[in-house]
C-alpha cells in the first residue's frame, strides 16, 4: 500500500474582496462636488449687483416664500427688483458705493449729487467752470460724461422704474447764432444724455420724459451764472400701482367722472 501512488488533490480558492467598503468614496465625491458648486456660486455673487445678492440671500433665509423677505417672490420679469418709495434711499447708497469703487470717477465725485425727492431719486451731474460733462455751448457729451452715464446705466437698467431726463442751463445768454438759445441747448443736452444711457443698458421703454428747462430751475438762484446751474438730471421715478377698479355701486357715470379727473391730473403733471 505504501508503494502505491496516492492521488494529489489541489484545491484552488478564488480570491475576493476583503469585504464591503460601504461606499465611502461616494460620500467624499459628493462633498467635493457640493464644495465646488458653492465656490462657483460665491464667485458669481461677488460679481453680481447688490440687488441680486440681497435677493439670493433672502431666498436662503426664506426658501418657502411664507414671509416678505427679499427674494421669495422673484419672477423672471424683474418685478422683484422694483425700487419703491421706501427703497430709494437704499438705491442712493448703492449707486454712491458703485461710484466710489470706480477709481476712474474719483475726480467726478464732487460733481454728482443724489437726492430723494417727491418724484423719485434725483441724480444730478453738475457742470464745472472747465466744462466737465459738456463743452461750453455744446450738446456733445464729453468722455467723462459718457463714462459716468455708462456706470449709472448698468445699475439703473436692471430696474423696471421709469426714468426721466432733464437739462438745465445757467442764466448766461447763449452766444450762438440764430434762434438757438438756452431752451434748445438744455433740451439737446438732455436728449444727448438719453442716447448715451440707452446705448449702455437702459431700454427705450424705460425713458418716460426728456425735458429742457433752460434757466427756469436754477440750482443756485442767488448765483444765476454759477457753473453748477448747468446740469443734467436723471430722475428714477417711483413705481405707480394700477388704480383699483371702481365699485359697481358707484355706477358707470361715477366711474367715468373719476377717470376724467385722473386724466386731468396726469395732464397737468406733464
Amino acid at each position: 500500500m505504501s508503494s502505491e501512488k496516492r492521488p494529489i488533490i489541489i484545491i484552488k480558492k478564488k480570491g475576493g474582496h476583503g469585504g464591503h467598503h460601504g461606499g465611502a468614496w461616494k460620500v467624499a465625491y459628493a462633498d467635493f462636488v457640493t464644495a465646488m458648486m458653492a465656490l462657483f456660486i460665491v464667485l458669481w455673487l461677488l460679481n453680481s449687483s447688490s440687488k441680486v445678492q440681497k435677493a439670493v440671500g433672502g431666498y436662503f433665509k426664506d426658501p418657502t416664500g411664507t414671509s416678505k423677505m427679499v427674494g421669495t417672490n422673484m419672477s423672471g420679469t424683474g418685478e422683484a427688483l422694483a425700487i419703491k418709495k421706501d427703497d430709494m434711499a437704499k438705491l442712493k447708497e448703492a449707486l454712491q458705493h458703485t461710484i466710489l469703487q470706480n477709481n476712474d470717477l474719483e475726480k467726478l465725485r464732487k460733481q454728482i449729487e443724489m437726492t430723494v425727492t417727491a418724484e423719485g431719486l434725483s441724480i444730478e451731474l453738475l457742470e464745472s467752470e472747465k466744462g466737465t460733462f459738456f463743452d461750453s455751448g455744446s450738446a456733445t457729451p464729453t468722455s467723462q460724461c459718457k463714462e459716468l452715464l455708462e456706470v449709472l446705466s448698468k445699475e439703473l437698467g436692471q430696474l423696471p422704474n421709469k426714468i426721466s431726463m432733464e437739462g438745465h442751463t445757467d442764466s448766461r445768454p447763449y452766444s450762438g447764432k440764430g434762434n438757438y438759445g438756452n431752451w434748445e441747448l438744455s433740451t439737446d443736452r438732455a436728449n444727448a444724455a438719453r442716447r448715451v444711457v440707452q446705448s449702455q443698458g437702459i431700454g427705450p421703454a424705460q425713458i418716460s420724459q426728456v425735458r429742457g428747462y433752460a434757466d427756469q430751475r436754477l440750482r443756485k438762484p442767488d448765483s444765476p451764472e454759477d457753473a453748477s446751474n448747468r446740469r443734467i438730471t436723471l430722475i428714477v421715478q417711483y413705481l405707480v400701482k394700477n388704480p383699483e377698479p371702481a365699485d359697481d355701486a358707484k355706477g358707470e357715470g361715477g366711474e367715468g367722472e373719476h377717470g376724467a379727473a385722473k386724466e386731468g391730473e396726469h395732464g397737468e403733471k406733464k
